[in-house]
């Protein structure tokens, strides 16, 4: 039997001697100053709940959109179809050596696209300065109207500060979140305020799932007729005013709950759903809290109170996790650009996928793919907590496999007759369906992440044998799918698979793609994997893994270099359509270790064949970040840093990595994909020697709490 042997060790203890990890963080706050931002807002929030603010520190002339991971809405049917047609919605069949396989796609085009679109992510509202006159009637202002404009967010506290002026007064807006419960905290001082000229205004979208991509503003506000809200509002002498906002979209109802100092709230008109807030009182401050929720909350703080969460949570973030200093007495110009890519992305990494389900391609910013989230890409949002110890963060999410494990057992066993296992869905929702789409069914590389996420917890947890109990079904039946995917070719005397799949780069037809090189050896690692683990349980290993994993085909070759799939066209490398899109041909050393079978020398020629012929200039995301990883363990870490700062890898003022030509601004897999190769290069990978051995000489790196890689 072949197995994948695991060393596990203690994390090290974090010293905090070495770092001022205060003056480096805040170093990188960022400032925005003047003029309208259209791509990206300044975000607080908490990891399940976001909120996107312009350059008054809340949304008053950007629509930026207030997003959680519990915000969810399904449109109406389409005409004609009924709950009983989605229910006995069914796709078609394909080959698959020698049965028929259904898959979710080809069926009744119109509950199709309405599974694909729905259940869609909704723009939970948006709240902004209203500025009056002096006869009390509320102005129509832009951004022409207010001047010397200066905006900064405290990376270390959570804190938005804004400070703007209107009709020659002053006034500063700070704005931060709660931890614990997703309410903003919004704090006003003007003496405009005082004067009764100064207010707040909450408006209320329209969201429904007719576009692929909502960004960069989710929901429409000129749509009030396809929607409905209604106001309650409770008063009591000195203890503020209570003001409950029930927002319902088609069948599904979101409220908005808003406290603080005394404030008169009042419809605008009968056929609008925005809101204006004036304060009661004479004093140039004004607070206001506004949360957000399905069901009414047992109870609000004070602004104080959202402030002291923020800071304190914020502060533990960045003191007791993993911290990087690539900075400090670096002599590459550059360093200073890499340090503040990986602390900005560790703070929106923090607001924006740090949720108790997989994070959406766009955090909680706007929606891409109708606010879904894919399977396949919870790898590259989430294997870095593993890494930086922010296991209080990644624990809220891995769960959902466990969630998943039904559905995805009743897909894999029920659906589509494999003998045994769960097969897990791409694209999906917290529902756990598999929407439909012919990519969407036939990628299978989301199958061995669970693989990974459990090994990474169980090193890190070594004296925790419930680690090994909690993991065990999942783990199972991952592999139990993985095995019965892999088809015995009589002929070769080995495992293929496929077809039908896709592979990584999702660029080949599907019907011929056979033994794709990176699948393969994936497979191989997962499987390794989950052998170990069922050692580990003092459990017998299934006489079915051990024969695949023994028998898998060999990776595919062709002149010398490993091909991207078997049988692929001799001339792939200079065929746009095969090198166009990921490199996961790279992938066989960095992104994975070296797996039983691999060739160092061949992987080592091919993924420098990568880097000359791919067309960077279509790469995106976590492509690059995985370039360096394999440039990395390769041995040639200046590659690794070049690929890290490589021009069309951009982040923007504010850390938002820039989706570019292929997807909206921001495509956090990147974020994600920097920070896990950064530990990986900064702290190594199980093997390595040396300090930063991802680092070439001219980079001084100091590392605190930081966990190798596989």
């Amino acid at each position: 039997m072949i197995v994948t042997i695991l060393i596990f060790l203690s994390l090290p203890a974090v010293n905090h001697a070495l770092i001022d990890r205060r003056a480096l963080v805040s170093r990188y706050n960022p400032v925005r100053t003047s003029g309208f931002n259209l791509s990206t807002p300044v975000q607080v929030g908490n990891g399940n709940f976001a909120f996107g603010a312009d350059v008054t520190g809340l949304q008053t002339f950007s629509p930026f959109a207030i997003m959680s991971s519990w915000g969810w809405k399904n449109d109406s049917l389409p005409p004609g179809r009924t709950w009983e047609d989605v229910k006995n919605y069914h796709g078609v069949s394909y080959d698959n050596h020698g049965r028929p396989v259904e898959y979710d796609f080809g069926g009744d085009p119109l509950i199709e696209q309405w599974l694909i679109s729905n259940p869609n992510r909704v723009n939970l509202g948006r709240v902004g300065l209203v500025f009056f006159g002096a006869n009390g009637s509320a102005l129509e202002t832009t951004l022409d109207n207010v001047s010397n404009t200066f905006q900064t967010l405290d990376l270390w506290t959570g804190t938005i500060t804004s400070n703007l002026t209107f009709d020659g007064v002053l006034v500063s807006v700070a704005t931060t979140c709660a931890q614990e419960s997703d309410i903003v905290g919004i704090s006003i001082a003007s003496s405009l305020v005082s004067q009764g000229r100064l207010g707040v205004f909450i408006d209320f979208p329209w969201n429904d799932g007719s576009n692929k991509f909502s960004a960069p503003f989710v929901g429409s506000f000129n749509l009030p007729g396809n929607h409905t809200t209604t106001l309650h509002v409770e008063t009591g002498p000195g203890a503020g005013t209570f003001a409950q906002i029930t927002h319902t979209l088609v069948n599904s109802t979101f409220l908005t709950t808003v406290g603080g100092n005394e404030f008169n709230i009042t419809r605008d008109a009968p056929d609008l759903h925005r809101y204006t807030i004036r304060p009661r009182w004479t004093s140039s401050d004004f607070t206001l809290v506004v949360g957000y929720s399905l069901d009414p909350p047992s109870y609000i703080p004070d602004f104080a109170s959202i402030s002291t969460s923020s800071h304190d949570a914020w502060a533990r973030y960045w003191s007791d996790a993993g911290f990087v200093d690539v900075i400090s007495g670096s002599t590459d110009p550059r360093a200073d650009e890499l340090q503040r890519r990986i602390v900005l992305s560790r703070y929106l990494m923090r607001v924006n996928e740090a949720g108790d389900s997989p994070p959406q391609e766009s955090g909680l910013v706007n929606d891409g793919w109708y606010g879904k989230f894919h399977m396949e890409m919870y790898f590259w949002h989430c294997a870095h907590w593993a890494l930086w110890d922010n296991w209080d963060l990644l624990h809220r999410s891995t769960p959902t496999y466990s969630h998943f494990l039904p559905s995805s057992i009743q897909r894999a066993q029920v659906q589509q007759g494999f003998a045994t296992g769960a097969r897990w869905p791409k694209m999906t929702d917290p529902l756990g369906r598999s929407s439909p789409g012919e990519i969407n069914n036939l990628l299978i590389w989301e199958q061995p992440h669970p693989l990974i996420f459990a090994s990474y917890e169980r090193r890190s947890f070594p004296d925790n044998t419930t680690v090994l109990q909690k993991w065990r079904n999942v783990l199972h039946e991952t592999a139990d799918f993985m095995a019965a995917f892999a088809w015995f070719n009589r002929s070769t005397g080995v495992f293929d698979i496929g077809p039908p799949m896709y592979p990584v780069a999702e660029d080949t037809n599907p019907n011929i793609t056979r033994n794709p090189a990176f699948e393969l050896a994936y497979w191989r690692f997962g499987l390794g994997l989950a052998s170990e683990w069922m050692s580990a349980l003092e459990e017998d290993v299934p006489v079915d893994w051990t024969d695949v994993l023994e028998c898998l085909a060999p990776l595919p070759m062709q002149d010398g270099y490993y091909a991207i799939y078997e049988d692929a066209p001799k001339d792939f490398w200079s065929l746009a359509e095969f090198t166009s899109d990921h490199p996961t041909l790279a992938g066989l050393v960095g992104w994975l270790p070296p797996t039983l079978g691999l060739n160092i020398s061949v992987a080592n020629a091919t993924t420098h064949r990568v880097w000359t012929t791919w067309n960077a200039t279509n790469l995106w995301g976590w492509d690059f970040p995985m370039l360096a990883m394999s440039a990395a363990r390769l041995g040639d870490p200046s590659q690794a840093v070049n690929f890290l700062l490589h021009p069309d890898f951009q982040f923007d003022d504010v850390g938002m990595p820039v989706g570019g030509v292929r997807v909206p601004t921001p495509y956090f897999p990147g974020a994600g994909a920097l920070l896990y190769a950064i530990a990986m290069m900064a702290e190594g990978w199980e093997g390595s020697t040396g300090h930063a051995p991802g680092f070439p000489k001219g980079w001084n790196v100091t590392v605190e709490g930081l966990s190798s890689a596989l």
